[in-house]
């Protein structure tokens, strides 16, 4: 009677324990489950990769891409340039004075006259840039530094991302941040000088400079209220301007406040250092004579922002565009280069293909 007792506990002992063990199994089981997927089994193309294959793919490509890089490349060097630097760095620069003189809190604006002469005409539209260089518009404060729900006219205290440049003397600032606070104000004009001495104002269009969204869209003056002055009524200027934003352009209505085309193109953070944004067009009004003739011109300049406290630099850049935009000669390059090297691999792995192919080209496969 003992024995059968003890059997029966061995036996329903040994039964737990097995229903413990597969139970723990089972809750560790890390397998995927068996699917196509899980398991890796979805049809996949896996090439081989052979001389037959590899080579003309290096040569074709080199093909390819050499003649673009070679129309890139000219058509770059087709644009015609002219750069003019009117930092006034040095003692003999017309603007020598105003750049030791210019301050954001001087409020009388210092006037200076580069002479230049073009050697060569500018046919068709003529696009006037002013460059800065050595100012990191992508710093990572300066790009954050703005109020993108008050650029689109909501009329809310400034985000707290504009600070120090969120309010001032009790006001909130108009538009606020670093970007704005730091708004290009030279003015740049032209002139084409004759050969009497007569000095012959070349018109620059100051509309249509901005992308089509940034003004349609994303940038929106305050209100209904077409007055500007009572549309801004409770905010003041930001701390380096010279003058409110409902200022920035009074003759034009469709061209001031936040919709003004300069503002918008410098709410347009740059990604380097050194960069160009485009100021002025000068539209070709003849088919028969140039844009801008070859001869001698000035540039009048009022010079009212300072880059000497950070050594940066002021330029005036003169440009035709093409279809591939402005200038710029790296594209054509990168073109040759990546076409010339793959072209070069293609001859040497050909070379090598040939002079050291000593494989059994049977179908048979050994033992």
């Amino acid at each position: 009677m003992m024995a059968s007792s003890y059997n029966a506990k061995e036996e329903d002992g040994q039964l737990s324990g097995a229903v413990g063990h597969s139970g723990a199994a089972e809750a560790k089981s890390k397998k995927p489950d068996n699917t196509a997927f899980k398991q890796q089994r979805l049809p996949a193309w896996q090439p081989i990769l052979t001389a037959g294959t590899v080579l003309p793919a290096f040569f074709v490509i080199g093909l390819i891409f050499i003649p673009i890089g070679i129309g890139l490349f000219v058509t770059s060097n087709n644009i015609k340039e002219f750069e003019i630097d009117y930092t006034g760095v040095n003692a003999d620069s017309p603007c020598y004075s105003c750049a030791n003189n210019v301050s954001w809190n001087n409020t009388t604006p210092c006037l200076c006259s580069v002479d230049f002469t073009l050697d060569q005409p500018f046919e068709s539209n003529v696009y006037m840039y002013y460059g800065l260089s050595n100012f990191y518009q992508n710093h990572r404060r300066y790009v954050k530094s703005r109020d993108d729900s008050q650029l689109y006219g909501a009329q809310s205290s400034p985000s707290k991302e504009c600070e120090p440049y969120r309010t001032s003397d009790g006001l909130p600032i108009a538009p606020c941040g670093a970007i704005a606070n730091s708004l290009f104000n030279d003015t740049l004009e032209l002139y084409h000088i004759e050969s009497n001495g007569t000095r012959n104002t070349i018109p620059l269009v100051k509309k249509g400079i901005a992308w089509w969204t940034d003004k349609h869209v994303k940038f929106r003056n305050p209100g209904e209220n077409k007055n500007l002055t009572v549309a801004f009524q409770g905010t003041t200027k930001p701390v380096n301007w010279r003058k409110p934003v409902y200022e920035l352009d009074p003759s034009d209505p469709d061209n001031n406040g936040f919709i003004n085309e300069d503002f918008i193109v410098w709410m347009r953070t740059a990604a380097l250092p050194t960069f160009r944004k485009l100021y002025r067009i000068i539209q070709k009004k003849s088919s028969t004579t140039p844009t801008l003739p070859s001869g001698n011109y000035v540039l009048d300049i009022t010079y009212n922002y300072p880059v000497t406290s950070f050594d940066g630099r002021k330029r005036m850049i003169l440009s035709t565009i093409s279809w591939m935009g402005g200038k710029n000669p790296f594209l054509g390059i990168a073109y040759i280069t990546v076409g010339s090297i793959c072209f070069f691999l293609g001859v040497v792995l050909l070379i090598i293909h040939h002079k050291y192919d000593t494989r059994n080209h049977s179908a048979d496969i050994p033992n």
